[in-house]
């Protein structure tokens, strides 16, 4: 394969990191991971750790191109989910590690990805988001029910409400999974944390995409460092993986 790719996390306006990423690449595919740690529940750090890892572990552990994408990747987070229940099985419902996440797998020339929770994945083309995950949350669901429009969801007080996540309850979470996207040479693709995307349009997301050669890093960087002035004083933890398929 012919990929460039980049990771960047940073703190925001927060006591701790509670994200974690991941690109990992072979011969044949790469997988970009990220993890975001719920503040609002205890140990969220362990859970994106844990999570991470268990994923990871899982795709090295593979044969490349792996036969079944989308079964690896159900498999692999429900596997993760398992484990961040089990680390948080003597803690009381409330206080149990969770996590959101985005992963996607790239591939003999298309991309397969799955999320859980408000975690996201885009496919930027020429500069131009054509594809986004949809959130496992409250506001998601008023978008798709014309309820609210993107713009109004931004600011709105549900905002940090997820449906699902790893960790938590026992029952394997919610998750989406995608059919094989087709990449053409030059497209980007962005996992990342809520901290990253929140506050910025699709237009300023799909800066990531400008081109020129080795630069991907440098226009992550450019992304993740607006998401943080967007939202400052108030920025959470800003994490991204990306990858620009070359051919």
């Amino acid at each position: 394969m012919q990929i460039e790719y980049a990771k960047v996390s940073a703190l925001g306006d927060r006591q701790d990191n509670q994200d974690r990423a991941a690109v990992v690449v072979s011969d044949e595919a790469a997988i970009m991971l990220v993890f975001d740690g719920m503040g609002g529940h205890s140990d969220g750090a362990i859970a994106a750790e844990t999570g991470l890892k268990v994923v990871q572990e899982a795709f090295v552990n593979s044969g490349q191109p792996i036969f079944d994408p989308q079964g690896f990747m159900y498999m692999a987070l429900s596997k993760a989910h398992d484990k961040v229940v089990e680390i948080g099985s003597d803690l009381d419902v409330d206080f149990r590690p969770r996590a959101t996440c985005a992963l996607c797998l790239v591939q003999e020339g298309f991309a397969f990805w799955a999320h859980i929770g408000d975690s996201r994945i885009y496919l930027v083309r020429d500069e131009k988001v054509v594809h986004r995950s949809r959130d496992h949350s409250h506001v998601e669901i008023l978008i798709q029910e014309g309820a609210i429009t993107e713009e109004e969801a931004q600011d709105h007080p549900m905002r940090n409400f997820v449906e699902c996540c790893i960790g938590g309850d026992a029952s394997v979470p919610d998750m989406t999974i995608t059919t094989g996207q087709a990449l053409q040479p030059g497209d980007v693709l962005l996992a990342c944390s809520d901290g990253l995307w929140s506050g910025l349009s699709d237009d300023e997301v799909a800066q990531i995409g400008r081109p020129g050669k080795d630069n991907l890093v440098e226009n992550l960087k450019i992304v993740s460092m607006r998401a943080l002035n967007v939202n400052s004083p108030y920025s959470d933890n800003t994490t991204g993986t990306a990858i620009r398929w070359n051919g």
